[in-house]
C-alpha cells in the first residue's frame, strides 16, 4: 500500500448519495446534521437489508457524494425511483425542534449501493 487514497468518486465500486433541498435555506450545521441522520439510516438499511452491498462498501471507505435539489417534488420523485430501482432509501423528515416547521422534508440518503445503479437516479444532480 502507497499511503495515497484516492478520493473520486468513479473510483468506487459502491456509493451513497446524500441530496439536500437547497429552498428550505437551512444553515450549514441543520444541513449537516440532516446529511448524518440520511447516511446514517440509509446504510443502516443496507446493512441489515443489502450486504452484498454494505460490506463493500464500508471495506471501500464508504463513499459518499452530496447533491442538492430546490423543491420537495424532486426529493419525493427521487424517493420513488430510488425505491423502485431496489436501493436502499432514508427520507428524513425533521423533527421541527430548532430551525424548521416540524414534519418539513429535508433530505434523502440513497445507498450504499452499487455506483452504476446510483448513477441511473443521481448521476445527473448537482453537486452540493
Amino acid at each position: 500500500m502507497t499511503g495515497k487514497i484516492s478520493v473520486g468518486s468513479s473510483d468506487f465500486a459502491y456509493k451513497q448519495v446524500i441530496v439536500l433541498r437547497t429552498d428550505l435555506k437551512m444553515s450549514k450545521g441543520k444541513m449537516a446534521a440532516q446529511a448524518g441522520h440520511a447516511a446514517v439510516s440509509a446504510a443502516e438499511y443496507a446493512r441489515k437489508n443489502r450486504p452484498e452491498w454494505w460490506n463493500p462498501w464500508m471495506r471501500e471507505g464508504q463513499c459518499k457524494i452530496a447533491v442538492k435539489v430546490t423543491a420537495e417534488e424532486e426529493l419525493l420523485q427521487l424517493e420513488r425511483k430510488a425505491r423502485n430501482a431496489g436501493l436502499p432509501v432514508a427520507l428524513i423528515v425533521d423533527r421541527g425542534l430548532t430551525e424548521l416547521p416540524p414534519e418539513t422534508t429535508t433530505c434523502l440518503g440513497i445507498g450504499p449501493a452499487p455506483s452504476d445503479k446510483m448513477d441511473v437516479i443521481t448521476g445527473n444532480l448537482p453537486l452540493l
